[in-house]
């Protein structure tokens, strides 16, 4: 590697870097929080079988699951203005990674319920517990400790995922690489590099969530 490309690396990182603080890392914190959210309601609606909610669940994981985020992405910002419906870039980049990994994680979550024991159920009605607290004081906490590492998983799926913005013209780490390369006519070096951050960004969370399972299992 010669010193002009060594130079533009050193200078190009933290060009990179900051994005990745600024709108990679909160993108998908938001998104996966929302996500969650989404998830928990809908896999407590499947499990649940009301009817009609839970056949609207199933449609939503449906969709959501049999189509790329791309073409998802593109439907939310450049496909609902049409119907008068107007995002923000990051609005509907938020939109979308929320919806798809709820989608994700509702099955996810709804596995991890349905692995609980039924006496579990049944010991909860035999104390005096409605079904709600039956399942928010006995089942979840149960459901979700075996849900931890795939959860964890969507999650550092969701931070390589983000790059997928770009495409909306959200300035996060990919896109900002982009920007640099077409400048410097140095595709390959730059590419690397913000291949390289985000395996940062990865490789820590990977550490976190190892460091949790452990903290989970002396439970």
């Amino acid at each position: 590697m010669d010193e002009r490309i060594w130079t533009l690396l050193k200078t190009s990182f933290t060009q990179i870097l900051i994005p990745g603080f600024q709108i990679t890392l909160p993108l998908t914190a938001v998104s996966f929080v929302l996500g969650l959210l989404i998830a928990l309601i809908t896999a407590l609606v499947q499990v649940a079988k009301i009817p009609v909610l839970r056949q609207f669940a199933r449609t939503y994981v449906w969709i959501f699951r049999g189509t790329p985020m791309l073409v998802q992405l593109f439907v939310v910002f450049y496909g609902l203005p049409k119907v008068g419906v107007y995002l923000d870039a990051i609005p509907a980049a938020i939109v979308v990674f929320s919806l798809n990994t709820g989608a994700y994680a509702s099955e996810t979550i709804r596995a991890s319920i349905l692995s609980v024991p039924v006496g579990q159920m049944e010991a909860g009605y035999c104390v005096g517990m409605t079904y709600t607290q039956t399942m928010f004081r006995i089942i979840l906490p149960q459901a979700l400790r075996t849900a931890f590492p795939p959860l964890s998983n969507t999650l550092i799926g969701l931070v390589k995922d983000t790059s997928l913005a770009s495409n909306i013209t959200v300035t996060e780490m990919f896109l900002v690489s982009q920007r640099i390369a077409a400048r410097t006519y140095e595709p390959f070096w730059l590419y690397i590099e913000v291949g390289a951050v985000y395996l940062i960004f990865c490789t820590v969370l990977t550490w976190l969530q190892g460091w949790l399972e452990k903290r989970l299992e002396r439970k």
